[in-house]
């Protein structure tokens, strides 16, 4: 919480500065720019004044220059020629009057240089020593106000922090405070109570006098106990670990045997190679209980898949992990969204076409094809997102052809255990107890005897094995190579102990000793309405 209340101090004194600074400031600098333009502007046309009264000159200097030595040469010519004997009055006379033109033009040249000099000289007075220092005083006059802006956001901004501080101050010390009540103790302990499994530790072995001639009574915790469960569980080949304590026998055969993949699809001949078995419901490695625990204990995929397991993880995109039900609900709520979506995007393209009609009569008001790209993008994103509902319909259809329409039985016993047990199996991807204890160590075993001898026999003896609820007829042969389920052949007869729940599996038994789970879609279920009545 004071970790909440320090970050929303900070947010307060963010929202300040952008409302009083910042866009004071970025309003400010925009108009510092404008001025500063206008001042740059001001200096360059100066300049460029400057420099056409200096081509003027230099103009007029050059013209002057030129007209004195034309003038020169013509009265240089007018002297040869009137020192020539041999030249006529006429000649002379006419380069007189030239020398004399020479002369006249070199003298207005000369009144024009002098008068552009002097213009030139009061202009470059003018400029250094008046307009250039007045755009610099100009110029610095609007950096001093820049640095006196500076100083009065720097002031607002001391003001904001300070008001804070107080608040922040306490923030720290609530912090401090949590920080200090720590417990790591109990934290530990939290966590212990979350994942323990609940399993008692074995109790000692008995000694057993083997130098006594008389019978000996075999205890459950006696050495040669184990060793005869074992080698009679090697006889049958299948190798037994420990079953779960204090959990009934047929929930605990429910809940090791109840397959939770999807059962496969029927056969499009009757011929066994035709027999889908093993993708759709694949067979796991199981592994020993120390295993497991070193795996808990070492694993962080291990510890992230629990923590997800608390704070609902992210499942497959066709919720596949959950319940039919659940699942079609899900199914339907995801089509409604994009529904909506579609919805959405169709508005706006009947918006946007309206819009285009009226730029189309009206040109005027604005570019028709300035449309065209956005339409061609609600296009592709209603495609898109047509294409997902429809991917997500097929789904409910499949959910939906998959649901069992006559009215819902009664919930089989092992139903908590089940849901336990789906839960981890979504974490460690095979079929186990709840903490992971419960292992076995062949892929292959063939299907769970009710009367199975175990060391929990004796706990169990009472309990009645479950009732018969009608008949099923096998219409296409299967193998049952799989955990939980049970081989067939076609054309067999079977007793139903527990009808298809909406998972695609229907719990057959044989002769009184041998059960499993079948695929619902492989059998024609005939059920007794006295037994379903009970």
């Amino acid at each position: 919480c004071a970790m909440s209340d320090y970050a929303g101090q900070r947010e307060v004194i963010a929202e300040n500065l952008t409302g009083l600074i910042i866009a004071e400031l970025s309003r400010y600098v925009q108009e510092l720019k404008q001025e500063r333009k206008s001042h740059f502007h001001e200096g360059r046309r100066e300049q460029q004044l400057i420099d056409t009264c200096w081509k003027q000159l230099d103009a007029s200097k050059r013209r002057f220059e030129r007209d004195c030595k034309e003038a020169e040469r013509a009265q240089m010519h007018f002297e040869k020629m009137d020192a020539d004997i041999n030249v006529t009055k006429a000649d002379v006379e006419k380069a007189r009057q030239q020398a004399q033109g020479r002369h006249q033009m070199a003298s207005e040249s000369k009144g024009d240089y002098a008068s552009k000099l002097q213009h030139f000289n009061k202009e470059q007075q003018e400029h250094y020593y008046t307009k250039i220092p007045a755009i610099f005083q100009k110029i610095q006059d609007m950096d001093e106000r820049r640095i006196v802006r500076i100083g009065e956001s720097m002031k607002t901004f001391s003001e904001v922090e300070r008001q804070v501080l107080p608040i922040i101050g306490k923030c720290l010390d609530g912090i401090t405070a949590a920080a200090e009540s720590i417990d790591q103790k109990q934290d530990a302990q939290s966590v212990i109570e979350t994942f323990k499994s609940g399993f008692e530790c074995p109790g000692d072995f008995d000694f057993e006098d083997f130098s006594q001639p008389m019978k000996r009574t075999v205890s459950e915790t006696s050495l040669s106990n184990s060793r005869t469960d074992g080698k009679q569980d090697a006889r049958s080949g299948k190798s037994k670990g420990k079953l779960w304590p204090f959990i009934k026998k047929n929930k605990l055969m429910s809940l090791l045997t109840s397959p939770h993949q999807p059962p496969p699809p029927p056969p499009s001949s009757s011929s066994p190679s035709a027999v889908p078995n093993g993708p759709q419901s694949p067979k796991q490695q199981k592994e020993p209980l120390s295993h497991r625990l070193n795996e808990f204990m070492t694993s962080k995929p291990k510890i992230h898949c629990f923590r997800s397991l608390k704070r609902g993880g992210s499942g497959p995109e066709d919720f596949s992990n959950l319940p039919p039900e659940q699942r079609r609900k899900k199914l339907q709520q995801k089509i409604d969204e994009m529904n909506k979506e579609i919805q959405k995007e169709s508005d706006q393209r009947d918006a946007l076409t309206k819009m285009k009609d009226v730029y189309i009569k009206n040109p005027q008001m604005g570019d028709p094809s300035s449309v065209d790209p956005r339409l061609a993008e609600i296009g592709q994103n209603i495609e898109k997102l047509r294409q997902e509902s429809q991917k997500f319909e097929a789904w409910l259809a499949e959910v939906e052809g998959r649901l069992p329409t006559r009215p819902e039985q009664p919930r089989r016993q092992s139903e908590m255990y089940e849901t336990q047990s789906t839960a981890v199996n979504n974490c460690a991807q095979d079929r186990e107890s709840p903490d992971g204890s419960y292992t076995e160590e062949q892929n292959q075993e063939p299907p769970v005897k009710v009367a199975a001898q175990n060391e929990f026999d004796d706990e169990f003896d009472d309990e009645e094995p479950l009732p018969t609820i009608g008949t099923c007829k096998a219409v296409y042969p299967f193998e049952g190579h799989n955990e939980g389920t049970i081989a067939m052949e076609e054309g067999e007869t079977l007793n139903v102990i527990e009808e298809d729940k909406g998972d695609g599996w229907t719990r057959v038994r044989r002769s009184e000793e041998e059960e499993g789970y079948v695929p619902t879609s492989y059998v024609e279920v005939y059920l007794d309405r006295n037994a379903k009545g009970t």
